[in-house]
């Protein structure tokens, strides 16, 4: 449905929210599966060469934005920002394909999900946003969904691999807090300049020594999962431009479905009572933080 205002006036499109939820769960679907992969192709090759691959296709696949506005791209009036945000960003990829070597998918993904409450203490302290005690509640109770899954034992002690993918999600929170504030002052083609080119870079100084050449089969699934990587963000993007952000955002939580599946038809995995009770918790505190910030804005 589309709606006017007044003769003459734009035509403004509803959103499409049926859409954007089915291009949403392709995204999600497609994560989901690169997850999959990266845990059969960390037993041979180092988490740094997947990383390196999988950002070498994303370079790839920016040219196009990068040229049009290079040298423009490489101008920025942040570059302390720049580096919080790639340091941010080259911790959670390098942690997500870490993560699933160590701990069974679902677990790996449902720790990653520790990123919602961490942007939402960011941006509080950095953003400026409004501290509520719903909000501070909603993060304390999502926190301890986390440590749910985490398992810790009778000692207190907590397992070093859940650390791993919660590590990750802190990183993914400094990239995400530190894009709301570049994306104000810098294009989008230097935001994907300097993304698809450092962190490519931090991946590949290191590869003189991890290196090792891949057969034809590896060389096929290392591409292919930044082939997928990339179709997964293109889509996401496309999906919140079809659907509300509050309505696109809880899909992701469907990343779960998928690795549940995929873990156990690929990996024999069952997830375990901890998993799946920290995982609601988890799921049901984020979706009031987002219930919540809805309300404000209305309001």
């Amino acid at each position: 449905m589309n709606k006017t205002s007044g003769a003459g006036a734009s035509v403004t499109k509803e959103p499409d929210n049926i859409s954007g939820i089915l291009w949403a769960l392709l995204s999600t679907g497609l994560f989901a599966t690169v997850a999959a992969m990266a845990k059969f192709a960390v037993t041979e090759y180092h988490v740094l060469q997947i990383l390196f691959f999988r950002q070498a296709v994303v370079f790839l696949s920016s040219l196009p934005s990068i040229t049009r506005s290079f040298p423009q791209s490489l101008k920025t009036r942040h570059p302390g920002l720049h580096a919080v945000r790639l340091v941010g960003a080259f911790v959670a990829l390098s942690a997500s394909i870490w993560a699933v070597a160590v701990l069974p998918l679902t677990t790996a993904i449902t720790l990653a999900f520790a990123q919602v409450f961490f942007v939402a203490l960011l941006s509080m302290r950095f953003l400026g946003e409004a501290v509520g005690v719903h909000r501070v509640g909603a993060i304390i109770v999502g926190f301890i969904g986390v440590v749910v899954v985490m398992q810790p034992s009778v000692d207190g002690l907590i397992n070093f691999d859940a650390v791993i993918p919660v590590t990750g999600a802190l990183g993914a929170a400094f990239a995400v807090v530190s894009v709301r504030k570049l994306s104000q002052t810098e294009t989008t083609a230097t935001l994907l300049l300097y993304q698809a080119l450092f962190v490519g870079v931090l991946a590949g100084v290191p590869l003189f020594w991890v290196w090792t050449t891949p057969d034809l089969a590896g060389l096929i699934l290392l591409l292919a999962m930044g082939v997928l990587a990339t179709i997964g963000q293109w889509v996401a993007v496309k999906a919140l431009r079809l659907g509300e952000a509050s309505v696109i955002g809880n899909i992701q939580y469907t990343q779960l479905i998928y690795a549940a599946v995929l873990g156990f038809v690929l990996f024999d995995e069952m997830p375990n009572v901890d998993t799946l009770l920290g995982a609601s918790i988890i799921i049901a505190s984020a979706l009031y933080i987002v219930h919540r910030e809805t309300l404000r804005k209305k309001g």
